[in-house]
């Protein structure tokens, strides 16, 4: 099952004929609504409706019922998809917060760039997390050349970063950062316990090209970070994924070549839950212009799909694609579903409906999405020129109305808008 069908000017026209009205909007206001409104008063494709949220917060993440959201220096909790929001909580740092994830007890676990904190009252209160390092001791950021940019040690673009491991919601994420805010060590983390309790699943190591030297992104020159005793160095990860056919958990990081050895990698790690301990393989390491610098990560049945962002020398080998678990290290086993010919690195998979998103600084078209709703048979690509240059990242799974959560981003890292789709 392949294809490659690219947007072309009459597939572009029907999409955007297809909005609420059959009129082009004038502006994003027009689409500015609260869940409890009527969907078919929404723009649409002939896949999806969508609407913004309403001003005022920034919806950061959700799960079911429920909503986090903060703005200038407070958090908000909904418990009704973002309807009224009766609990909030001063947070001087509100707007420094870089990561969040509701999980299936009702724990908040969030943080701003070095530091994480929990709430497990429905905000009422929260409390700080000191992470752990893998051999137990207190794992401590580094302290910054400039403390205006501290790293994100925590930011993650993946929305799906739990599952039910062995009966038990298990927690793990990577952190994708240099990029903003400083240099930061790269690692991917979990927790067992609702967000109590988080430690140091792997630790990178260190990157002689993202040192901090006090600037956004870090360089050649400053303090090294990351783990000394690990060759395997990456600028950060991309995602995260747990496979339940084979109780495994994989990795995918990027970016480029540098002459300090390869940044992508595919790692594959098994949890050990009597002992508390991982086990990870390097499955692949590899340039930035294949299949493999990619993101989305998404196992259906005992089988992977992801979506990659290859970038770099041509030729870009790039599409969305699908194997075997155990063929995840053999391209010649792979099945492309589709290629939209851009750079893409976010996805997500339920009920059937995949849905795929264009990095915009790569992009043709201006806020891209990429779509199958019958899990790649066919396939479509939209553009929500209305909404301006954006990148949709983070997807959240459906709340209980059916509204995935997305993250529009300026570029392709500052944070803009937050956009909800509904399947049709």
């Amino acid at each position: 099952m392949t294809g490659s069908h690219p947007l072309t000017r009459r597939r572009f026209l029907y999409a955007m004929a297809a909005t609420a009205s059959g009129a082009l909007l004038p502006g994003i206001g027009r689409f500015r609504a609260n869940a409890a409104d009527n969907p078919v008063r929404f723009p649409s494709t002939e896949h999806f409706w969508y609407r913004l949220a309403p001003p005022g917060r920034y919806i950061d993440s959700q799960r079911g019922r429920k909503a986090f959201a903060y703005a200038d220096d407070r958090l908000f909790l909904s418990g009704d998809n973002g309807r009224t929001w009766p609990r909030s909580l001063a947070f001087p740092d509100a707007r420094q917060i870089t990561f969040s994830h509701i999980l299936k007890n009702g724990n908040i676990l969030f943080a701003t760039r070095t530091k994480l904190y929990l709430s497990t009252d429905n905000l009422k209160t929260y409390r700080p997390v000191v992470v752990k390092a893998q051999d137990g001791s207190d794992y401590t950021p580094h302290t910054p050349q400039n403390p205006a940019n501290p790293g994100w040690y925590f930011h993650t673009l993946p929305g799906i970063i739990s599952w039910k491991v062995r009966g038990r919601e298990m927690l793990v994420w990577g952190n994708y950062c240099n990029v903003r805010g400083g240099a930061a060590p790269v690692n991917i983390y979990y927790s067992i316990d609702s967000g109590r309790t988080v430690k140091i699943a792997y630790a990178f190591g260190q990157n002689p090209h993202f040192r901090d030297n006090g600037s956004s992104g870090g360089g050649p020159t400053g303090a090294l970070l990351g783990n000394p005793d690990n060759p395997v160095i990456c600028r950060h990860v991309h995602a995260v994924a747990y496979n339940p056919a084979e109780d495994a958990f994989y990795a995918c990081t990027g970016d480029l070549d540098r002459g300090a050895g390869h940044e992508c990698h595919w790692l594959k790690g098994i949890y050990q839950a009597q002992t508390d301990t991982w086990r990870w393989t390097v499955l692949v390491s590899t340039q930035s212009n294949t299949r493999y610098k990619s993101g989305g990560i998404t196992f259906v049945k005992g089988r992977a799909y992801w979506i990659s962002d290859a970038n770099g020398p041509e030729p870009h080998d790039r599409g969305i694609f699908c194997c075997a678990a155990a063929d995840i290290p053999y391209p010649e086993r792979h099945t492309r579903l589709y290629n939209p010919q851009v750079e893409s690195g976010c996805m997500i998979i339920q009920d059937g409906f995949i849905l795929a998103s264009h990095c915009a600084p790569a992009s043709p078209l201006k806020t891209g999405f990429i779509v199958s709703p019958d899990m790649g048979k066919t396939w479509a690509q939209h553009d929500l020129a209305e909404l301006g240059h954006r990148s949709p990242v983070r997807f959240h799974e459906k709340n209980r109305e059916g509204w995935i959560r997305v993250d529009l981003r300026s570029g392709w890292i500052d944070r803009a808008e937050v956009l909800f789709i509904k399947p049709k």
